[in-house]
C-alpha cells in the first residue's frame, strides 16, 4: 500500500463499490413506487478476509458487505430486499493469471475445504435465491459460495 496511488485507489474503489451504490440507487429509485423488487451485489471471499497486495479491492468488496447491510436498513420497509453474494475463488479469465501459478494454485486448493477453484455456474443457484420469492424475508445478507475457505484456519 505504501506504493499505491491515489488514481491507482480511487479506479478500484469506484469499480467495485461506488458503481454498486450508483446503481442500487436507480434500481431502488423505480423498485420504490411498486413496493418490491429484489438488489442483488457482488462481494467476495475479501468481504470478510484481507490478503496482501489487493488491499484497494479487499477495502470495496468489504465495503459491498456495509453497502449491503445499508440498503437492507433502509430499503427492506419499503418492499426491496437487498443481499450479496460473495464468491470464493473462481475459474474465470480474470484469474487465469492465479490459476496459471503453480504455487497461488496448490495454496487454493489446499486451503479450499472442497479442494479446488470454483466454477461460475455454480453462482447460479443462490442468484435464483436470492431473486425468487423464496428470499422474502432475507435481506442485508451475505451468502458465500467459496467452498468453505473462510469457514476454516
Amino acid at each position: 500500500m505504501v506504493d499505491l496511488s491515489l488514481a491507482d485507489w480511487q479506479r478500484v474503489i469506484d469499480t467495485n463499490l461506488t458503481s454498486a451504490f450508483l446503481l442500487g440507487r436507480e434500481a431502488a429509485r423505480r423498485m420504490i413506487p411498486r413496493g418490491r423488487g429484489k438488489i442483488i451485489n457482488i462481494g467476495s471471499l475479501t468481504s470478510e478476509l484481507a490478503r496482501a497486495t489487493v488491499v484497494p479491492y479487499t477495502v470495496a468488496k468489504g465495503g459491498i458487505r456495509l453497502l449491503t447491510k445499508g440498503m437492507a436498513a433502509e430499503w427492506t420497509p419499503l418492499g426491496i430486499q437487498a443481499n450479496a453474494i460473495g464468491p470464493g475463488y473462481m475459474l474465470t479469465e480474470m484469474n487465469a493469471a492465479l490459476t496459471a501459478n503453480p504455487q497461488f494454485d496448490a495454496w487454493v486448493k489446499g486451503r479450499t475445504p472442497a479442494g479446488r477453484w470454483g466454477r461460475p455456474d455454480e453462482l447460479v443457484g443462490t442468484a435464483v435465491y436470492l431473486a425468487s420469492d423464496a428470499s422474502n424475508y432475507v435481506s442485508g445478507q451475505m451468502i458465500f459460495v467459496d467452498g468453505g475457505m473462510i469457514s476454516v484456519l
